[in-house]
């Protein structure tokens, strides 16, 4: 799958990505990746949720991943930090 059938969630509205996630659907994506890391991970869960059960209710999820990302020291010096990420696949 490309990279362009991506959303990568962050802290916009939930609105606006489930927005994302139908657009790609209606240009063609047989397949949409909900992507998140850390605090944004139960607004990926919202995004999905939405999408499934309000916009499309014929569209599936076919694969959720879960992992964990090591992330730079913020400051010098610091200790690394662990992420928890999230990759939620839909298909239509």
């Amino acid at each position: 799958m490309s990279e362009s059938n991506s959303v990568l969630i962050g802290n916009k509205p939930v609105m606006n990505y489930v927005l994302a996630c139908i657009t790609l659907f209606h240009g063609g994506a047989k397949e949409v990746n909900v992507k998140a890391r850390g605090r944004s991970i139960s607004r990926a869960v919202d995004v999905v949720e939405v999408v499934r059960r309000r916009f499309l209710p014929d569209v599936k999820i076919k694969k959720i991943g879960i992992g964990t990302q090591p992330m730079a020291p913020r400051e010098e010096g610091g200790t690394p930090t662990n992420v928890s990420t999230i990759e939620i696949t839909l298909e239509h």
